[in-house]
């Protein structure tokens, strides 16, 4: 499902397509998108195109040039591909046939072609500031923002006094964190353009992304203000009302939005948003059914399936067949979407067989967790500009009759909040491994806790949904517990803040990874008296193995289902802030509710 707000390059008309909340499992959350703005050969660059091939009569190819762009001015890609390419093999050294090409290629959804023809033609027409912003938006499509960025910084060179070009150079900045250097890139064109709705669109999502919510609504109602028939900018505004609790003005701004004519790319977007808005309002079932969006392959994000066999739908039966489930999203969804193996495997029956598809670092755990299941690992390339996974193991197994992304099967058995089993974990963690920790930890006094605070998934505003270190201190204070450090990545500075500033000893465990070493993970959480932390993939995998954990969450997560308490894991705790970024109250809530479970240190049970 969505991500978290960010910017993306779009249609020349286009404001903004929007982004989804962003709580550490990224699959179903509303994200807000204020894009570069620009299509590949728009009516006006290609008017702009046509009068620069009109210079070129005395050039044989001029009619194919003209033609070309004539076509691509009618939708007709092929077309006007197929012109450029005659044109090409009349004159290779011609920037515009190049450009034509390039646009045509865009339009056919060949991006890494594209890409080629796009350079081919900069290099040969660098003054034709055109190309550098359609390969701009096409980089950034790609996802190779620093070249957007310098792109659109040449577009922007020879186009200074152009809306379009400040807002594209925006967006990419802000979507690489800048937030001030992009709001001052936009501030002197918004003055020389102050009814320009896009620009306004575009600042509202820049300053959403800093977490100041209330005057990102001021910004999108002034786009609105302008045009009210801004899609985007009602669509942005529904996901501010999302952010800040307010499900049912989202869910209304949303589909107002989806009202309006666009593409098929921006209207799958926002129902995917959709889905994570209802699934927050508990319409679960309606929600995972808005979800499938994320499947269609003119979803710009879409991860194709390259499996060779039906894709499983609502209504096949399940009993005796053969069904490979792959994993999809990020490895915190798949660890929590695997919650619905054991129903699945139940009704494969005796006569059925599953086959797992997961991240590879979870092939060890997953295959003990369900050992009549075969585990493997799935792979995942990039073809083309778009993401393509298989599972490879299965070359050696003897065929499949069906296959399901593990999300889709969210709608047969979890398609309410009722719908979850009571059952505290559903991974096995290593036995002698959990012994191993258990025997390490006790050497150590009082009461473990593990403790978390950070996702390493960093695209868009994330940081937003994640307590900085700081305010961990009234946790931190804490008497008599020794917190071990559970948090991946690089955490040195923060846990050197801890021993400087508040002469707290966090507990480095020895002798793991703990980004690779998820099976030895598992194992650790278990082997605590409490994990603590917000959503992320280890506390993921502590509350999927029936760890005790409390979780940090936001004010709206969709992972809640429109309840207080995470479904998913139902041992867990939820700790919920008053509104995005209100940190102070609800860390001092959970330092109150670790003083009282372990009293200067001693142990107690810990009730979820």
């Amino acid at each position: 499902m969505p991500r978290q707000p960010v910017a993306r390059p779009a249609a020349r008309s286009d404001a903004s397509t929007a982004a989804l909340v962003a709580s550490a499992p990224i699959a179903a959350q509303p994200r807000m998108t204020a894009p570069a703005v620009g299509q590949s050969g728009s009516r006006e660059a290609l008017d702009r195109l046509r009068a620069g091939i009109a210079e070129l009569k005395a050039m044989a190819i001029q009619p194919l040039l003209e033609r070309s762009a004539a076509a691509l001015q009618k939708d007709d890609f092929q077309t006007g591909g197929a012109l450029a390419i005659q044109a090409l093999e009349a004159d290779e050294t011609n920037g515009f046939a190049w450009y034509l090409l390039a646009i045509a290629r865009e339009r056919a959804g060949d991006f890494a072609s594209s890409i080629k023809c796009y350079e081919s033609a900069l290099k040969l027409i660098p003054n034709h500031a055109e190309v550098a912003n359609d390969l701009g938006r096409l980089a950034y499509r790609m996802g190779m923002k620093e070249t957007a960025e310098k792109l659109f910084t040449h577009y922007l060179r020879h186009n200074p006094a152009a809306h379009e070009a400040a807002n594209n150079l925006a967006c990419v900045v802000r979507d690489q964190g800048r937030f001030e250097e992009a709001i001052e890139i936009l501030r002197p064109t918004i003055q020389v353009h102050p009814a320009n709705t896009i620009l306004w669109n575009t600042l509202g999502s820049v300053v959403s992304e800093q977490g100041d919510l209330e005057t990102a609504m001021t910004f999108f109602d002034e786009a609105l203000r302008l045009d009210e028939g801004n899609a985007k900018a009602r669509y942005n505004r529904g996901n501010t009302h999302y952010l800040s609790g307010r499900l049912d003005l989202a869910l209304a701004d949303c589909d107002a939005a989806m009202a309006a004519p666009m593409i098929d790319e921006e209207r799958l977007m926002m129902r995917l948003a959709r889905s994570s808005i209802l699934i927050g309002l508990g319409r679960v079932a309606e929600g995972w059914d808005e979800y499938e969006a994320r499947l269609d392959p003119a979803f710009a994000d879409v991860t194709l399936f390259g499996v060779d066999a039906p894709r499983w739908s609502p209504g096949d039966d399940l009993a005796g067949r053969s069904l490979l489930l792959v994993g999809e999203q990020g490895l915190g969804d798949e660890v929590m979407f695997a919650n619905l193996i054991p129903d699945l495997i139940e009704a494969l029956g005796p006569d059925g067989r599953l086959l797992i598809a997961v991240e590879p670092r979870l092939v060890d755990l997953f295959q003990r967790s369900f050992p009549t299941a075969k585990v493997g690992a799935h792979a995942t390339w990039n073809v083309g500009g778009k993401t393509v996974r298989n599972a490879p193991f299965l070359d050696e197994q003897d065929g499949i009759d069906l296959y399901a992304p593990m999300g889709t099967m969210l709608r047969r058995f979890r398609a309410s909040a009722d719908a979850f089993p009571e059952r505290a974990g559903y991974l096995t963690p290593d036995p002698a491994r959990v012994a191993h920790w258990r025997r390490l930890l006790g050497s150590l006094p009082g009461p473990k806790v593990g403790l978390l605070w950070k996702s390493l998934i960093k695209n868009g505003a994330r940081h937003r949904f994640f307590s900085p270190f700081e305010q961990w201190k009234p946790v931190l204070a804490t008497p008599g517990v020794t917190f071990v450090n559970l948090q991946y990545g690089d955490c040195a500075e923060e846990l050197a803040a801890a021993r400087r500033d508040l002469g707290i000893e966090i507990w480095n465990p020895p002798g793991i990874d703990l980004k690779k070493d998820l099976d030895d993970v598992a194992a650790l959480c278990c082997a605590m008296d409490l994990v603590v932390g917000p959503a992320n993939a280890t506390s993921s995998i502590a509350g999927a193995c029936g760890a005790p954990l409390w979780s940090i969450s936001t004010p709206k997560s969709w992972t809640r289902l429109g309840t207080d308490r995470l479904p998913w894991y139902p041992q867990a705790r939820v700790f919920i802030p008053p509104s995005v970024g209100a940190w102070e109250p609800v860390m001092a809530e959970v330092a109150e509710a670790l003083a009282q479970a372990f009293p200067a240190g001693t142990k107690a049970a810990v009730a979820g």
